[in-house]
């Protein structure tokens, strides 16, 4: 990507905590946290105290003694969400939203009716501080993956823009996880190397790169250390997979937790699947453990499938065979399962019973029939009644591990 610095990331500060401050001013200046067993979101005020999502909460209160839990209002996140973006695509098209609290926006050709994309990101989040009452950090840049970073610099509320002449500059002093895709498991594989700034990887040969975190992430983080970065914003985003994951706190790694977790997530799942007349060949589970290192594990089945029950034995399978094979772990933290190979399948197509081997993983077999009737019906109560109305099994005696659709991943939310 050539040209000027014309990439916007827009992202909603401490967005769940923020919001809560926001319906309740009782709270603004304290240290919060939206959840109860585990953090969903932290405030500034909390994170100051090391408190950050995902933790358990038992963990964040040795840390924060006076953190104030609150149930959060999930509405209001996606209303608020909703009109924040709403703001961006008043200045131009060309809008990316990656998820509920950001979004990219290319303003290179609005400069005529707007002013330049400084004075556009002044506008948005002064509008979004009227209009809605919550800070936003912008970050702008000639790439996407250094107007994200600009972004995260600007935290909290700020506004930094790159100027293409001197963005290696402002990079590479920069820690190395501000980098899309530098996550824990690999900043240890970086600072065990003494690879601490992006600069530092940018100028460590790709051979060794390479070796330390594998082909694929190896050359990529590679690139975008010296900002080659050729993504174009993308308005249209078409569904590679969807996803949903469960943080556990601390949980022994038995299948009195991974059995319901697992068919919990696969309820998940399976319903926005079938809303949406799709189904997947490839599921994958991901498996995080007490010191925080994560595996994943996957198989593709011989027909899409979008059935809560089969999804669910397929995921319990691959948990099993990843615990047998790392039987020293005994603490789960969290689990995950994403489908893949995503196609349309508006209708079941029944087969044979031919006494096949992968028979049970076959949807248009007698048993697989049986179990999408079953899910329709679900569907159809929950349709009229609301999600609560049913569940299945030893879900409807456990409403109190219900996270919603609004703290998923991205991956979740791309159907």
């Amino acid at each position: 990507m050539t040209g000027g610095a014309n990439i916007l990331h827009a992202d909603l500060d401490a967005f769940y905590a923020s919001v809560e401050q926001l319906l309740n001013p009782a709270l603004r200046g304290k240290p919060i946290a939206v959840g109860g067993g585990v953090v969903l979101a932290a405030s500034y005020e909390a994170k100051a105290f090391g408190v950050r999502g995902g933790m358990a909460g038992r963990k964040a209160r040795e840390l924060c003694p006076q953190l104030i839990f609150v149930d959060g209002h999930y509405k209001e996140y996606q209303r608020l969400g909703d009109a924040a973006i709403k703001v961006l695509d008043d200045f131009t098209p060309l809008v990316e939203r990656i998820s509920i609290d950001e979004a990219f926006a290319d303003v290179s050709g609005t400069a005529h009716l707007f002013g330049s994309p400084g004075t556009i990101a002044r506008a948005i989040r002064r509008r979004v501080r009227t209009e809605l009452g919550l800070p936003i950090s912008v970050g702008i840049a000639r790439t996407k993956h250094l107007a994200k970073i600009a972004s995260q610099v600007a935290k909290p509320d700020g506004l930094v823009e790159v100027d293409p002449a001197s963005e290696l500059a402002f990079l590479h002093d920069l820690p190395v996880e501000l980098m899309w895709g530098v996550g824990p498991v690999t900043r240890g594989k970086l600072e065990a190397e003494g690879i601490r700034t992006i600069g530092q990887l940018a100028n460590t040969p790709g051979h060794s790169l390479r070796g330390l975190l594998g082909e694929a992430a190896g050359d990529k983080l590679g690139a975008l250390a010296w900002n080659r970065d050729p993504r174009a914003i993308e308005t249209r985003h078409r569904a590679r997979s969807v996803g949903a994951q469960s943080a556990l706190g601390r949980k022994p790694a038995t299948e009195a937790v991974f059995r319901p977790t697992l068919l919990y997530l696969a309820d998940r799942i399976g319903s926005r699947l079938r809303a949406k007349s799709m189904a997947g060949r490839t599921i994958t589970v991901r498996i995080r453990f007490a010191d925080m290192h994560a595996i994943t594990r996957s198989t593709t089945l011989p027909a899409p499938v979008a059935a809560t029950a089969l999804l669910a034995e397929v995921a319990e399978d691959l948990v099993r065979t990843a615990l047998f094979t790392h039987r020293e772990e005994r603490v789960l933290t969290l689990l995950a399962i994403s489908v893949s190979h995503i196609e349309r399948c508006p209708e079941l197509q029944l087969e044979l019973e031919l006494g096949l081997a992968d028979e049970r993983q076959r949807p248009g077999a007698r048993r697989g029939a049986a179990r999408w009737t079953a899910d329709r019906a679900v569907d159809a109560v929950r349709s009229r009644f609301g999600w609560e109305a049913i569940a299945y099994g030893p879900l409807a005696f456990d409403r109190g591990r219900a996270v919603p659709d609004t703290f998923r991943e991205l991956a979740e939310r791309e159907l």
